[in-house]
């Protein structure tokens, strides 16, 4: 089961903060990306990229889907929201701090390349996500995912107990155009 079908995996980092926090675990399914294409919005779990990396252990990476391939995002609108393929996109679930009102501390316009992702922590200020990247290198390549990085979607949050929920895609996803 765990090879093909489901697995957990635990939040190696505060970066998915209020939504994960450091140290849970979640159910991930790994089948989803064989029968679905991926979907903006949901939570994640990706082999990570060796410039990702600060610490040579850290293999597996837990995000937020923010862009499919060929998706345009852009930051940010005058409400400080991104943009994805025009369409402002709430956000609640963000970890904003009271200097840091916005998805991102410098203004971005990508455009997703064909077969990549583009994925951000809800923290987005204590994130090494595509932006954290992306504001480093300005590569395009560099600051996205391979799809076939993607291990699979984080569907429950189930251990610590106190903290159990489902993780579904937030409803400000729902009208962002392809």
């Amino acid at each position: 089961m765990r090879l093909f079908v489901v697995q957990t995996f635990w939040v190696p980092s505060g970066s998915m903060l209020p939504t994960l926090h450091e140290h849970d675990r979640v159910i991930v399914n790994k089948l989803v990306f064989y029968f679905n294409s991926p979907d903006r919005g949901e939570v994640v779990v990706f082999h990570s990229p060796e410039s990702w990396r600060n610490d040579p252990s850290e293999t597996v990476f837990v995000k937020r889907l923010i862009g499919l391939p060929g998706d345009h995002v852009v930051c940010c609108d005058t409400n400080g929201r991104l943009l994805v393929n025009g369409q402002a996109v709430d956000e609640p679930y963000l970890n904003f701090t009271e200097s840091a009102r916005t998805p991102a501390d410098n203004a971005f316009t990508i455009t997703v390349p064909a077969g990549r992702v583009w994925v951000m922590g809800d923290n987005r200020y204590a994130s090494g996500d595509s932006y954290y990247n992306w504001n480093a290198t300005h590569d395009i390549q560099q600051s996205t995912i391979p799809e076939s990085a993607l291990i699979g979607r984080a569907f429950v949050l189930f251990w610590p107990f106190s903290h159990w929920k489902w993780l579904g895609i937030p409803s400000g996803w729902n009208a962002v155009p392809s």
